[in-house]
């Protein structure tokens, strides 16, 4: 939740619209602004303070504690210039809540964190938990000295900067540089010059009889991690049966983890081939084992055996536990860019595109985003009509553990990057989609509302699709009176799709169809018009463009096309 303060009826009325803006995660703190501030920092993990900086400074500088619990803190002037990150910037979310507010006020963001401020990635903002010591080796990334990367546990980690070399190159020596260790084992985390990353690698499976105590499942999964020399920050999630998924000591023990509950079938732990089965499960719930077959779905390294807890008054155990360590998988998110304006890039492609350590796209696309990048991403850019080969290396990278972003423009699934890198990929790697505006929608926007009901989008280049297929869909489309979007409508050496799709529109429609044309919609060229179709003139389109043609109740309503959601209209006008 994020606490708001204001003083003044300037800073209220941005406090009202951040508000408005966020209802579910904000709340108005009132009264005297002390007594607001702080039973804010006492129930928030973060705060919006109106107020001036100074005075912030002084309100929350005697609630201070440490910074991995503290609430972040940002401060926004009253007349919304500024939204200045003032405590907790990464740890408490407010470098990026500064940004968020920002956008959203229309204010400047202030980010005065060190790392932020020359571009090089906060060790506590990777997405992995981190110990130790993160000021020394933030500074020695700062000034560039060689930091070494040591892998225990393979993760696809975002770029990092091209000073940080893996262990033993150069005079990347662990424990004579300064070192990022990335491991779920349990090691000393006090060394000076010395961090270590936790990644998600175990996954916990749990057995619990009816009624088994939070205390007895947690102490029993602490114990065993514990005793096998792993980080209990590197459980990703407990595992059980489904017949269990709602006991209250394993619902317990993975909220007081901070992780997910995973769920399978009997039959599907039965399928499961584990060391130690067991008569006991299969009597209640269906399979002989649900601790290690559960840990073991997936696939994995067992660890840790089936093992019981133990009980001080010598009562029978009810827990039963196992852990296993999933290997670390390559990533592969296809991002959609949107049709080109960066206002309608996506704030989920833009992280996307921040947690990539490669980079894989067409070279004009990589341009525009180019500045997003974190320092150290690896850039694989090629040109026109080498999509896939450009889908082939994303799969590659990613099976070598790779955190990999595959860019395309719109979305990336329509037209675009997803299917041939998806046809190329297997379950070895992590897909992840990313939406985009797509170039239809982009231009429906511009020309007003030619997509308000049924639509479809056919591509008119015949390089993947042959003809035959292409006209046929064109007149299922006519023959349905649906409104049709061309993609790919006319090139230097395709200049006969466009006026044979037109034509067969056509033979089902009325010259005065609307029709709209959209150049670079959404860049600084942008052009359109509305015309009809018999109006259009196939030479004045080209790759670049987008045409829309309307259905029968389409109509052009003050220059902008419009197709009603139904026909209702159209009955009582006659």
């Amino acid at each position: 939740m994020i606490g708001l303060i204001s003083a003044t009826a300037a800073g209220a009325a941005a406090r009202d619209r951040l508000a408005a803006a966020w209802p579910d995660r904000t709340r108005v703190y009132e009264g005297p602004v002390a007594d607001a501030v702080r039973r804010a920092f006492g129930e928030c993990s973060q705060l919006v303070c109106f107020l001036a900086t100074g005075a912030v400074v002084r309100l929350v500088a005697p609630l201070l504690s440490d910074k991995a619990s503290d609430p972040g803190v940002v401060c926004v002037d009253e007349s919304g210039r500024f939204a200045v990150s003032l405590v907790g910037g990464h740890g408490g979310g407010a470098n990026e809540l500064a940004r968020a507010v920002g956008q959203l006020l229309g204010a400047e963001p202030v980010v005065t964190t060190a790392t932020d401020a020359v571009g090089v990635p906060g060790l506590d903002t990777l997405g992995l938990p981190v110990e130790g010591d993160v000021a020394g080796v933030s500074r020695a990334l700062l000034d560039g000295e060689p930091v070494a990367l040591e892998l225990e546990s393979v993760w696809p980690l975002p770029a990092l900067p091209a000073n940080v070399l893996p262990s033993g190159v150069g005079s990347a020596v662990p424990g004579v540089a300064p070192t990022i260790r990335v491991t779920d084992r349990l090691i000393d985390t006090g060394r000076s010059g010395e961090v270590v990353l936790r990644p998600p690698s175990l996954v916990v499976g749990v057995g619990a009889s009816k009624g088994a105590p939070v205390d007895e499942v947690l102490g029993l999964i602490e114990g065993a991690l514990a005793d096998a020399g792993l980080s209990v920050a590197s459980v990703a999630a407990l595992a059980t049966v489904d017949a269990k998924a709602e006991e209250p000591g394993i619902v317990g023990a993975a909220e007081r983890l901070g992780v997910p509950v995973l769920t399978y079938s009997a039959d599907e732990l039965a399928g499961v081939e584990v060391p130690n089965p067991s008569d006991a499960p299969l009597a209640a719930v269906g399979t002989p084992s649900v601790a290690e077959a559960a840990a073991l779905v997936g696939g994995g390294e067992l660890l840790v055996p089936k093992r019981k807890s133990a009980r001080a008054d010598g009562a029978p155990a009810m827990a039963t536990c196992a852990v296993v360590r999933r290997p670390g998988r390559g990533r592969l998110a296809v991002v959609g860019l949107g049709p080109g304006a960066r206002d309608l890039l996506t704030p989920r492609a833009e992280a996307e595109l921040r947690r990539a350590s490669v980079l894989v796209g067409l070279d004009q696309y990589v341009d525009q985003i180019r500045d997003l990048l974190r320092p150290g991403t690896r850039i694989l850019e090629s040109g026109l009509g080498a999509e896939e080969e450009r889908a082939r290396t994303a799969v590659a990278e990613a099976r070598k553990g790779q955190a990999v972003a595959l860019i395309g423009s719109g979305d990336a699934g329509v037209y675009a990057m997803a299917s041939p890198a998806l046809a190329e990929a297997s379950d070895d790697i992590d897909v992840v989609g990313v939406p985009g505006v797509t170039a239809a929608l982009a231009a429906g926007a511009i020309l007003g509302a030619p997509l308000g009901h049924d639509h479809v989008s056919i591509s008119l280049s015949d390089l993947h699709t042959p003809w035959h297929v292409i006209e046929r869909r064109v007149l299922a489309a006519a023959e349905a009176d649906i409104v049709v979007t061309f993609y790919n409508p006319r090139s230097r050496g395709r200049d006969w799709q466009l006026p044979k799709a037109l034509a067969i529109l056509g033979a089902h429609r009325e010259p005065t169809t609307p029709v709209g044309v959209v150049r670079n919609a959404s860049r600084p060229d942008e052009s359109s018009r509305v015309t009809t179709l018999a109006g259009l003139d196939p030479a004045t389109v080209d790759m670049m463009t987008v045409v829309t043609v309307g259905n029968t109740a389409t109509r052009n309503i003050a220059g902008r096309m419009v197709t009603p959601r139904g026909y209702r209209w159209q009955e009582t006008a006659q």
